[in-house]
């Protein structure tokens, strides 16, 4: 009879444990990337000068894009088809 009590118990204690990871960076690395993440979402270290591009270039990379549209996606990738690195056989 004591077994469904301490089965609910432990059922109840089982999410207090989740919180026992302090908040904050775990590593050096973890903390040095949010760093980087923060300064892309404020902007703060962004460029003053404005980068455009010509009407050349942005013909270019809009063409590239509609090319890109031509060849048509495979049902499926055959895994013995494609090329050799040098440390294949």
């Amino acid at each position: 009879m004591k077994t469904p009590y301490l089965a609910s118990l432990a059922m109840l204690v089982l999410p207090f444990s989740a919180m026992a990871i302090e908040p904050g960076p775990s590593s050096p690395q973890q903390a040095l990337t949010e760093q980087w993440l923060t300064l892309q979402v404020t902007g703060s270290a962004a460029s003053q000068t404005p980068q455009k591009a010509s009407a050349a270039e942005r013909d270019k990379a809009h063409q590239r894009l509609l090319d890109s549209y031509k060849y048509p996606i495979p049902e499926y990738f055959d895994q013995k088809v494609g090329g050799k690195t040098q440390g294949s056989n």
